[in-house]
């Protein structure tokens, strides 16, 4: 959230670049047309190619299994693990490209005769780009939009969603966020703007998709956690799915990820208390808009440079502010995190959301811990609000299953088993009955 902001800046200051699979897919750029779609294999599977690393391509199953396909001399795809580099025995033949026929691990598929439709559209005073993608036919679909997360590459370039949700007779409207890909207007973290956006996506949508239109609502991640029930509750909609959003502010998610480090680490609650020093030394720059606070950190920083605990505070922007020259940060942080609100409170807008909704977490999530938003989840849903949560509980941010590797940084491998199949039967069918759990 705040971190998949700042990072985008740190690589451009090479000041850090994250280890994960969503980070690295922010700069996979669009693979070529012909290649890009959901296909039905003969044994029945279902399989998605989508742009990968430049010159690769991506590999997703339903079931979360994924890797990158890298072409060889003699035109085979070959493939490797997750966003690991080894080799996992999968292998890609393209026999006919334009034609859309395709040969997986020798097994033979066609690519699906989706629809799609391409549309440019008013957002809050700006033009957006957008495209609806429909399963063929002219049953009555339900139809979700998808809302962004802190990301600035194009949705519409990268978003494998469109497909895969289109691919299980779901309509599926994707949009470039305003300053982003196609879209026109100066890119914005601020909440209320972007979830007008949303409301006016939706309503494109429901234009595009006309007698089609069966159930609509919107699938948010990460920052989409805060955008989508604040557009729901201003205009409402059948359903709201958040993937590893939370239902606390951004300060509080800098906390809470700083704590569930030092946990991890295995350190006590004297080193948490010192730890949340940082944080509220932290928070201060935030809230001045990087002006002031600086003193007290670099004070911090040298009382507690040779803590055993202070290598492990990472959190999210106090990883930064801890790492960044205070001229850097002065200079180049306030335009990164324009708009966002750091106090910004969600609890009034769900306290007041009576749209049913879906909450899948990563239990193993570092950027975005899930415990106080799970524990704020359960009161609101014991006061009757139409809320089921689920924890994937070997999952990191973005919903991904890694490795940690020799030097401890984790390396993204698959999404979870069921993560996809839960959205398509929330979107289908779901509602106040949908369980919640942990697996």
């Amino acid at each position: 959230m705040f971190k998949r902001s700042l990072a985008m800046v740190a690589m451009l200051l090479a000041l850090h670049t994250p280890a994960r699979a969503g980070a690295s897919e922010l700069s996979e750029p669009e693979a070529p047309p012909c290649h890009t779609g959901s296909y039905r294999m003969d044994d029945g599977s279902l399989l998605d190619l989508g742009p990968g690393a430049p010159g690769a391509l991506r590999w997703r199953r339903p079931d979360g299994r994924t890797g990158a396909l890298v072409r060889q001399d003699d035109g085979v795809w070959l493939s490797t693990l997750g966003w690991t580099d080894r080799p996992d025995g999968h292998h890609l033949t393209v026999t006919d490209c334009e034609r859309g026929e395709i040969r997986f691990d020798d097994v033979p598929g066609a690519r699906q005769p989706l629809v799609q439709i391409d549309t440019r559209f008013q957002g809050s005073g700006v033009a957006l780009s957008g495209r609806l993608t429909l399963p063929p036919g002219d049953a009555v679909i339900p139809i979700v939009v998808l809302v962004h997360g802190a990301e600035r590459t194009s949705a519409l370039a990268t978003y494998s969603l469109q497909r895969e949700l289109a691919s299980q007779g779901i309509g599926v409207f994707a949009y470039d966020k305003r300053g982003t890909g196609d879209s026109e207007g100066r890119y914005t973290q601020n909440y209320l703007t972007l979830a007008t956006d949303a409301i006016h996506a939706m309503r494109e949508a429901r234009r595009l998709a006309g007698s089609r239109a069966g159930r609509m609502g919107y699938q948010g991640g990460s920052q989409g956690g805060w955008v989508a029930p604040l557009a729901a509750r201003i205009e409402p909609v059948d359903f709201v799915i958040v993937s590893f959003g939370l239902a606390v502010s951004p300060i509080e998610e800098d906390r809470e990820a700083i704590a569930f480090d030092l946990t991890r680490a295995g350190f006590d609650e004297d080193a948490q208390r010192e730890a949340r020093e940082i944080a509220d030394a932290t928070a201060t720059i935030i809230a001045s808009n990087f002006t002031e606070g600086f003193d007290r950190l670099d004070a911090l920083k040298a009382k507690y440079a040779n803590a055993p605990w202070f290598p492990h505070v990472r959190g999210n922007f106090t990883s930064y502010l801890l790492s960044t020259p205070e001229a850097t940060a002065r200079r180049d942080f306030p335009a990164l995190l324009e708009g966002i609100p750091a106090h910004y409170d969600p609890l009034p807008v769900l306290s007041n959301l009576d749209v049913p909704q879906l909450w899948l977490f990563g239990g193993q999530d570092r950027e975005a811990p899930p415990f106080e938003t799970l524990r704020r989840l359960d009161v609101l849903k014991q006061a009757g609000r139409p809320i089921a949560t689920f924890v994937f509980a070997h999952a990191d941010h973005g919903m991904y299953a890694f490795e940690t590797d020799a030097q401890g940084e984790r390396v993204s491998t698959r999404q979870p088993a069921g993560y996809l199949q839960m959205m398509v039967d929330f979107i289908k069918h779901g509602g106040q009955d949908a369980a919640s759990g942990e697996r």
